[in-house]
């Protein structure tokens, strides 16, 4: 291959390239209805110019039929007043009328043939553009969703997702770590008072068996007994041990009144 045909299919590539990328769908479909409903317009103006040509020609043929009834009439006139050569003349006029007449009946015909094409190009060609118009805004509806999902998706691979779990998962831990923390604080005070209570009852149950060592070496060390706290309406061990002696005195006296 030669450099200058290499050269032209770069370029060719490239402008391609830079058409399909200019190229907005929205934009295309509208300018493709616009060119449609413009071609509408002219072969409606086709088809209006084919039906005036048909009629002035249909005109013309029947003028060209009356000429030829007109001459032969005048023809049969001619002859009946006995005047040949002017019965002649008029049928040579009435001929040639009818030369028109016949050459206006074959473009007459032509004409009527076209204009009922025209007529169902126009009916076609309006019943595109109906569809046209109907795909366009579906087309359009389309093009609407699929520019909304480009931008989400754009925006979705635009986001930093792998950053932002990352910097959820190492707020998760830093959460982690203060909820240890604040555990293990708690079960150190815990466990500092629990040590401290049980350092002061071995503290007292040494004391009490220190004392009780101490009391039987040496009985006198003995700590004394605690004195009971009395009930002031109850009497004492005194009363209570000469209460039974008057009771004794009294049964005596009466025994000895009975002698």
């Amino acid at each position: 291959m030669g450099l200058f045909d290499r050269i032209k299919r770069v370029l060719g590539a490239n402008l391609n390239d830079l058409v399909s990328k200019a190229e907005d769908p929205e934009k295309m479909l509208e300018q493709a209805l616009l060119e449609m409903q413009e071609d509408m317009v002219k072969l409606r103006q086709g088809v209006a110019q084919a039906i005036a040509a048909q009629k002035r020609t249909e005109k013309q043929y029947n003028e060209a039929v009356n000429e030829v009834n007109k001459w032969q009439r005048h023809a049969q006139l001619a002859l009946q007043k006995g005047d040949e050569d002017l019965a002649r003349q008029a049928l040579e006029r009435k001929k040639t009328s009818n030369d028109t007449s016949v050459a206006l009946k074959t473009s007459l015909d032509q004409q009527t043939i076209q204009v009922e094409g025209l007529k169902k190009n126009l009916i076609q060609l309006e019943s595109k553009i109906s569809e046209a118009k109907t795909k366009k805004e579906m087309l359009k509806a389309r093009i609407t969703a699929a520019k909304a999902q480009e931008q989400l998706g754009n925006m979705v691979s635009g986001m930093s997702t792998s950053s932002a779990m990352a910097a959820f998962e190492r707020m998760e831990e830093k959460v982690l770590l203060q909820e240890s923390r604040a555990h293990s604080t708690a079960e150190l005070i815990g466990s500092d008072l629990e040590s401290q209570f049980a350092k002061l009852e071995s503290g007292s149950d040494i004391d009490n068996e220190l004392a009780a060592l101490k009391a039987s070496l040496n009985p006198s060390l003995a700590p004394a007994p605690e004195p009971k706290l009395l009930n002031p309406e109850q009497p004492t061990n005194t009363a209570k041990a000469t209460q039974p002696v008057d009771a004794d005195l009294e049964e005596l006296k009466r025994q000895l009144d009975r002698l």
